[in-house]
């Protein structure tokens, strides 16, 4: 459940005050985007790797950014402070309002921009994941680009929770493995953790940017690779990640029962992760001090 007070462009409202309009067309079609950041300790984690990734899909759906990264990231605290926020998620949608023909005569800004927080899911581990043949679509303009056109997503989600899943794996027109509905996946073979490129049509989430990046240091090469069912089947371990996942592993896949995880591999960069979380905090935490004394 959300927490009470959200900022809808730039004003901190109780919730019940943040007003959305019949003649946003794009709350109507998706026609949208949106992210989530993990909170720790107070802070936003990896702000600047959020920012950069919605102006990326700004610029491929053409949904203006209605703000800069230091306002929006002021919006941001502005909403964990409001909330009390310490350990938890901040979400961020920007609406474009200048889509389709069923506008009312009401003045409403280009995009609009609402930041809400919620408490951080409970989660357990190992994963029971299901799979989904064409859940993705790899050779689509908008594939890896996240909107709020998400039916999808939650709707598979769904189906594989009536059958008693935590998630499902989506396979492309190819037959490869994509991602979950809200995460990456990776398969670990011969000490190395491998997960499907962005050609696959899966998210460049955040979590696996920062894998990719700190694996290597970790002593954990981390590479993309093209991957298909067999490949998890037969792997040492399969975990998934995602913003608020750093590295959960995977029991089973569709009824094929894995190694059972944690595994080394997996321990050994959520261990990695969450010391470049730590360090991360510590250095926000530290300039937010400086801008306060200055």
């Amino acid at each position: 459940m959300i927490h009470r007070h959200v900022s809808h462009n730039g004003r901190l409202l109780p919730i019940e005050q943040a007003r959305l309009s019949p003649s946003q067309e794009a709350l109507i079609n998706g026609w949208g985007l949106f992210t989530t950041l993990r909170v720790v300790d107070g802070q936003p984690f990896a702000f600047e790797r959020h920012w950069r990734r919605l102006e990326r899909d700004s610029e491929r759906t053409h949904v203006p950014l209605p703000t800069g990264s230091r306002a929006l990231l002021d919006d941001v605290l502005a909403v964990i402070r409001a909330n009390q926020v310490k350990e938890g998620a901040v979400r961020v949608y920007i609406f474009w309002n200048r889509t389709g023909h069923w506008h009312g005569e009401e003045a409403l800004p280009e995009s609009d921009l609402l930041i809400t927080s919620a408490p951080m899911p409970a989660h357990h581990e190992p994963l029971r994941l299901d799979l989904r043949e064409h859940g993705r679509h790899a050779a689509s303009p908008l594939a890896g680009v996240k909107t709020t056109s998400w039916l999808l997503n939650v709707w598979l989600a769904a189906e594989a929770k009536k059958g008693g899943f935590d998630e499902v794996i989506l396979l492309n027109e190819r037959g490869e493995v994509a991602e979950c509905t809200s995460a990456n996946v990776f398969a670990v073979r011969g000490g190395q953790a491998l997960t499907p490129p962005l050609s696959s049509g899966c998210l460049a989430g955040i979590t696996r940017e920062v894998l990719l990046e700190i694996g290597p240091r970790a002593g954990v090469p981390v590479r993309e690779a093209v991957l298909r069912p067999e490949d998890l089947y037969s792997a040492d371990e399969v975990f998934v990640s995602s913003t608020i996942r750093a590295a959960l592993a995977v029991g089973e896949i569709a009824g094929r029962t894995l190694a059972r995880g944690p595994g080394p591999v997996s321990r050994k960069l959520s261990e990695a992760f969450a010391a470049y979380m730590a360090e991360y905090i510590a250095q926000a935490k530290a300039a937010a001090g400086r801008q306060v004394s200055a």
